[in-house]
């Protein structure tokens, strides 16, 4: 005999009702609203008022030991590579009263190469992975990537939020799939690359932000620097509001990384100077604060050293 389920008011209230999940739950924990005006003039009132005092030989010497020194072109190869390691080897040995760089950013195929060369201690090795940079790819294929990125030697991943699935609205997906990547690093620091300059507003960046951080990210990085708009102080001041409200609501630290068009000293000394104001002194360590960029270790050092100087 077969019973018929008779529908009651409820269930189809039940039907209707929205899924209510966990990632929904954290958003309701903050302001997610963001005005972008009144980001727009906090930052400008920041590097007008702020920057200029940050701008001295300490802060250019404590930036020159949070740079994450990248190589990331079609044209690198193991030899390039190795020879770009052996410059931090050098410079360590040439100037052994400066900071020497926080890491080596390269390919996953090149960590390796890197862990074989690199002779100096304190520099990690950090490997882009997941896809770099566009993060499309099946979840397998970027797990694999990555294991093998920390099977080689890589000390810390830098992996790419899926942008097209945020800005869709999949957001259990996005979370899926930075959580299973956290996984596959295991004790080995994540960075989240957001990829702000796709995101559209600061509150999609606000939005990515906390997503990233309640799936599992170490860290949350502006850009890959491969699109049109990359790093801006904008999307910073956005991102360390979003760390230090997820700090107040978890006791969580968790690290920042402009990258992407730092392109002088003085962008430097802004995104320290946003990290410094928004975040406070306990962000100001070369462990917390990285600055992803190539061009910007001799710019700095030319300024340290009082002459042009082309080292790296």
């Amino acid at each position: 005999m077969t019973i018929k389920k008779i529908n009651t008011p409820q269930d189809s209230q039940a039907a209707a009702a929205p899924k209510y999940d966990k990632y929904t739950e954290a958003f309701n924990k903050y302001d997610l609203n963001v005005d972008d005006n009144a980001v727009a003039e906090a930052v400008r009132t920041i590097i007008a008022e702020k920057v200029p005092q940050n701008d001295t030989l300490e802060v250019k010497k404590f930036l020159m030991g949070s740079i994450e020194l990248t190589t990331l072109k079609t044209t690198d190869n193991d030899v390039s590579v190795m020879e770009f390691t052996k410059r931090v080897n050098a410079f360590d040995e040439q100037y052994p009263d400066l900071p020497h760089v926080a890491t080596i950013c390269v390919y996953p195929c090149f960590a390796g190469i890197v862990d074989d060369t690199l002779e100096v201690e304190g520099v990690n090795i950090a490997c882009v992975s997941g896809s770099f940079p566009s993060s499309q790819a099946v979840i397998e294929v970027k797990i694999a990537e990555t294991s093998l990125a920390i099977a080689d030697g890589a000390d810390e991943i830098d992996i790419v939020m899926p942008v097209g699935k945020f800005l869709a609205g999949n957001y259990e997906e996005v979370s899926d799939d930075i959580s299973e990547l956290k996984q596959a690093c295991g004790d080995h620091p994540m960075k989240v690359i957001l990829e702000t300059g796709d995101l559209g507003s600061g509150s999609n960046i606000k939005k990515a932000s906390i997503l990233s951080m309640y799936a599992g990210a170490d860290y949350i990085k502006t850009s890959t620097g491969k699109e049109k708009v990359s790093a801006t102080p904008e999307a910073a001041y956005v991102m360390c509001q979003a760390i230090k409200e997820y700090y107040e609501q978890t006791g969580i630290q968790i690290g920042f990384k402009p990258a992407g068009g730092i392109n002088t000293v003085m962008d430097a000394i802004t995104y320290y100077t946003i990290v410094k104001e928004v975040l406070g002194e306990k962000w100001l360590t070369n462990k917390w604060l990285r600055l992803g960029t190539s061009r910007l270790a001799n710019l700095l050092l030319s300024e340290i050293v009082g002459e042009e100087t082309k080292f790296f």
